[in-house]
């Protein structure tokens, strides 16, 4: 019965001869706890393939996605925030900047491109919640009033992808100033008659909600994102009341008539190009 006991004691294995998996190879659902494959992952679409779970992503992974063969020209790539508040809570602001540069390799937290989707060109803005939590500050609403900019002067389709913790506090009423600019550019691209697609994303909240994410021609939603204003914690202290369950889900927004429809990721592309190829038609 030698398989039932070690017969040889200690680890006889030198460190030498031990074999690592190389980092970034494997990931784990934050659903189902299960290991996904980073290649098989990829080829899902960053979608859990046991349970569907929808893993959070960026904008790399959304153009990926999104663009036929990945090929886009980006945007206003050297854009970056200013300090105007000279801000400082534990660290400048300023400091801040630059560690979540370094970290996540982004200027800030949203990226834009225009390339093709199944052959039809699109602008997208795509939020980056790695960056200070996809905090809206002046360089969010500037790319995205920019991006609008083009698409209005190029006659091209406009996407936002948004992934949001809310407005950036570093920046105060700067970054509150971004709800009224990035609205009054949409409705510039709405007297155009330029389609607008809003993709709203696992979290969406705070301004982002109160104000570009929602305004769509199409609001569309992934499945099981959270969506909201206030979070469900504060909005139960406030009203006394135990909250409803599945509150602030994509699902839960959509049965209340803030979205127009939930798409699976890796239909994604094939929604949204069926709904720009209606719209020119």
């Amino acid at each position: 019965m030698a398989w039932f006991k070690r017969e040889n004691k200690g680890i006889i294995t030198t460190t030498e001869e031990k074999k690592e998996a190389p980092d970034g190879v494997w990931n784990k659902c934050p659903n189902c706890k299960k290991p996904l494959h980073q290649t098989e992952l990829q080829e899902n679409k960053y979608v859990c393939h046991y349970c569907n779970y929808h893993l959070r992503v960026g904008s790399k992974e959304y153009f990926e996605v999104l663009f036929d063969n990945n090929d886009f020209k980006e945007l206003l790539a050297n854009l970056t925030s200013g300090d105007p508040l000279n801000f400082n809570d534990n660290k400048p602001y300023t400091e801040r900047i630059v560690e979540s540069q370094a970290k996540t390799g982004l200027k800030d937290a949203i990226r834009a491109g225009v390339g093709k989707i199944d052959g039809q060109e699109l602008v997208i803005a795509c939020m980056d919640f790695a960056f200070i939590g996809g905090s809206m500050g002046s360089v969010v609403g500037e790319k995205i009033a920019r991006s609008i900019d083009y698409s209005i002067k190029h006659k091209v389709p406009f996407l936002m992808i948004s992934k949001s913790g809310g407005a950036r506090m570093m920046e105060a009423a700067f970054s509150l100033m971004q709800m009224a600019k990035t609205s009054a550019k949409l409705a510039l691209l709405s007297q155009a008659k330029i389609p607008y697609i809003s993709l709203l994303t696992d979290p969406t909240t705070g301004g982002v909600t109160a104000s570009y994410a929602m305004l769509g021609d199409i609001n569309i939603a992934e499945p099981g994102a959270l969506i909201g204003f206030a979070g469900p914690r504060v909005i139960k202290e406030t009203i006394k009341k135990d909250l409803p369950k599945g509150f602030q889900t994509s699902e839960f927004v959509l049965e209340h008539g803030f979205l127009d429809f939930i798409v699976d990721r890796r239909a994604m592309k094939a929604k949204i190009s069926a709904f720009i190829k209606m719209m020119n038609n």
